[in-house]
């Protein structure tokens, strides 16, 4: 029951929540403001990992330092550098051609007067709360039901109701459900199988292996990603500021020092599993 209870809640966090508001975020205001503000993802995790017991800083040792550190200049250095791009780099056009996007760019232009600037950062922020409330069900879901892919099957089920229930209180337009369009049926199924269902295999796997902190703190990755690959495809122009090392510095002095600490989880882990057996 209880077990029954925490996948619920996953679907409605981590699915259902987190991409609804995220996506309603993105639409009201801009991938800049939205890849940036998904940043403060770390904090929300460390501080809700803290309060839940799940984490413990240890200010007097040097994992503790760095746990705190490394959280604060990823989530800062990747805020500063949303905003602050520097300067342009040289690296001439990208050699991939897509007549998709040239053909959504004007589309995207008419579109700005739904910008909403401030409810669309308050549901990115609050997308990036809920998400991280499901990396804390999901560590403590873990230690009692150790089976991410039969979770993850299961919360991804119940997230596809609940979004299939929200899209028919909101949409009524037949329209806007067909997939006849080739752009539709590709976002559809890449959503469904990498972004939601392969990606959250990985994320559920690693919180049972690592732990909620040591995820959520990849995050900032995400400016570094979205920005190469939107000068591939997009043909948009890449700054330093973008690529800049110090979110990597950030990451590494995190993980370097949190290596240990998930050594003791996992073998704690282990032996608890091993005693049960």
């Amino acid at each position: 029951m209880r077990i029954g209870f925490q996948i619920l809640i996953s679907s409605l966090t981590g699915v259902t929540g987190n991409q609804v508001l995220y996506f309603v975020g993105l639409k009201y205001s801009t991938a800049t403001i939205a890849c940036a503000l998904t940043n403060l993802l770390p904090a929300f995790t460390i501080v809700l990992a803290v309060l839940f017991r799940q984490e413990y800083l240890r200010m007097k040792t040097k994992s503790g330092i760095a746990k705190v550190l490394g959280t604060v200049l990823s989530v800062g250095g990747a805020l500063l550098l949303s905003f602050y791009h520097g300067k342009a780099l040289n690296l001439g056009e990208s050699i991939i051609h897509w007549g998709y996007a040239d053909r959504t760019e004007s589309t995207t232009s008419s579109s700005s007067s739904e910008k909403n600037l401030l409810l669309g950062p308050i549901a990115v922020i609050v997308s990036s709360l809920v998400w991280a409330i499901w990396f804390i069900i999901q560590a403590d879901m873990s230690k009692s039901f150790p089976a991410p892919y039969t979770s993850s099957l299961y919360m991804c089920l119940l997230g596809s109701i609940q979004c299939v229930a929200i899209a028919l209180c909101f949409e009524h337009n037949v329209s806007a459900w067909s997939l006849d369009n080739t752009m539709r049926l590709t976002s559809a199924l890449y959503a469904g199988i990498i972004s939601t269902g392969l990606t959250y295999v990985l994320l559920s796997w690693t919180i049972d292996r690592k732990g909620p902190l040591y995820v959520s703190v990849f995050s900032p990755l995400l400016l570094v990603i979205t920005a190469v690959v939107s000068w591939a495809l997009l043909h948009e122009k890449l700054y330093v500021g973008t690529v800049c090392p110090d979110n990597f510095r950030a990451l590494f002095c995190f993980v370097g020092k949190e290596q240990r600490d998930g050594s003791e989880r996992g073998k704690s882990r282990d032996g608890h599993r091993n005693n049960q057996g």
